[in-house]
């Protein structure tokens, strides 16, 4: 049995999930925005308590690795790489962007539509990602563009029949025609823990683990902070 505990503060909200192979799947959300680090390690507690599972049956430690709330993002991969050296097991980092796209996607009806996923950057710039969600591996983002920080004006689609959503959807320099062209659009959707725990189940499976200490944040910023890859074992 594969039993994965996943964490995410990326945005105004905390939450944690916790998924196993054998099908469970559940998972606490509070919104607690400035809250993140006194709220996080009790939501653990109460989540493992309510599935009756031990922090060291764990086999792995996911978290939203961003992009996303600088502090958030560092709140996590901080928490994640505690856990995962107390209790000896691997951590995996799980894209913000993607676990938007496939919560987005459990929202909608079925299709064959690519999901824009969008964050609000500030300083009048956007988190942008683009992805599939596999219809036959519903577990698995699967992403058509790199990542990036840019401005809305920037933005260059690289699907034409899509569903828009996150908070940059709602900024004000967001074209127009990106909106008008949407099939549907979700500004006030954020990522969190649930989706994370499904996207790191199909990790672990996949052998995309790493270790403790490279449970890092990914900025995308690279002109205000940096960011240091993983490096899968």
């Amino acid at each position: 049995m594969t039993r994965i505990l996943a964490l995410d503060t990326s945005g105004t909200s905390c939450s944690v999930a916790l998924w196993s192979d054998t099908g469970l799947l559940i998972g606490k959300e509070e919104l607690a925005e400035r809250q993140h680090t006194q709220r996080l390690l009790p939501m653990v507690k109460e989540l493992l308590l309510e599935a009756d599972v031990k922090m060291l049956s764990l086999d792995a430690i996911a978290y939203g690795r961003g992009p996303g709330s600088f502090t958030g993002i560092r709140i996590a991969a901080g928490v994640a790489q505690g856990l995962a050296f107390g209790i000896d097991c691997k951590v995996i980092p799980i894209s913000t962007l993607a676990a938007l796209a496939l919560r987005f996607h459990q929202r909608s009806e079925p299709s064959n539509l690519a999901y824009a996923c969008s964050l609000d950057a500030r300083m009048g710039e956007v988190y942008w990602g683009e992805y599939i969600i596999d219809e036959t591996h519903p577990e698995l983002a699967l992403p058509q563009v790199a990542e990036r920080v840019c401005s809305p004006e920037q933005v260059k689609l690289v699907n034409s029949v899509y569903a828009a959503c996150g908070s940059g959807m709602a900024v004000a320099n967001m074209p127009e025609e990106i909106l008008a062209s949407a099939r549907s659009v979700c500004s006030d959707l954020e990522p969190r823990a649930l989706e994370m725990a499904r996207l790191a189940g199909a990790d672990f499976a996949l052998g995309r683990q790493c270790a403790p200490e490279d449970a890092l944040p990914v900025y995308l910023r690279d002109e205000v902070t940096w960011q240091k890859l993983p490096r899968y074992q």
